[in-house]
């Protein structure tokens, strides 16, 4: 199987450099790097990468030119999975990331401590998982409730939603949560229909609700 093409957007050059590096030993290929959004948008047009990870921030303004340029990737190139690193939680702007759809990921660049689990959350967008940072999971659930579409939710199917939201497949709830596979299934089937998300023909629904979930804490 050939290498995961990626590009790399990163004004700072030390960091972007140890990123590119680290994805190289850990199997990727790293097609480009930029250190702004506009550079950026010239890699993936020119260099078709599989793969995107931007920091939010970048020059001129230092505002959200990577968000910005993330929008225009999913617009011209909806198959690239996107990966935006902050430094910080940004409510705002990883609601407006998770919008979205499919094969997005908000991560703190603090808390990518794991190699593996890096890597491991960087093939799983790739192929088309969204993935939230749990601290922004957290963020938003210490905020105060809105009216709460979760309220006919069961405990346990609010503990299943939750490591959605985290980005776990239904193994890794299942493993997380000591019940079978088989078990999160029927507890993801049930979300979705108490939180009224019919049959689509994709996986776009559970991306949907992760997103209602997110929204309402």
């Amino acid at each position: 199987m050939s290498a995961l093409k990626v590009v790399v957007a990163d004004d700072d050059v030390l960091l972007r450099e140890g990123l590119a590096s680290l994805l190289e030993r850990s199997g990727f290929d790293v097609v480009g790097q930029a250190g702004d959004g506009e550079k950026l948008l010239e890699l993936v047009r020119t260099r078709q990468p599989a793969l995107v990870l931007t920091d939010i921030r970048m020059p001129p303004t230092h505002t959200s030119e990577g968000l910005d340029a993330a929008k225009i990737i999913r617009q011209e190139s909806p198959e690239v999975g996107i990966v935006v690193l902050s430094a910080h939680v940004d409510v705002d702007h990883a609601m407006e990331l998770l919008a979205g759809g499919h094969a997005i990921g908000y991560l703190l660049k603090t808390r990518v401590t794991d190699v593996a689990d890096f890597v491991d959350t960087l093939q799983r967008i790739a192929n088309g998982a969204s993935v939230v940072d749990p601290a922004l999971v957290a963020e938003l659930v210490s905020a105060r409730k809105r009216d709460d579409p979760l309220a006919a939710l069961s405990a346990r199917e609010h503990e299943v939603l939750t490591l959605m939201a985290e980005g776990l497949s239904n193994g890794g709830i299942g493993r997380r949560l000591w019940v079978t596979e088989g078990t999160v299934e029927k507890h993801v089937r049930s979300i979705l229909t108490k939180l009224n998300l019919p049959e689509t023909g994709d996986d776009h629904r559970r991306v949907r609700a992760v997103i209602m979930y997110l929204e309402t804490r």
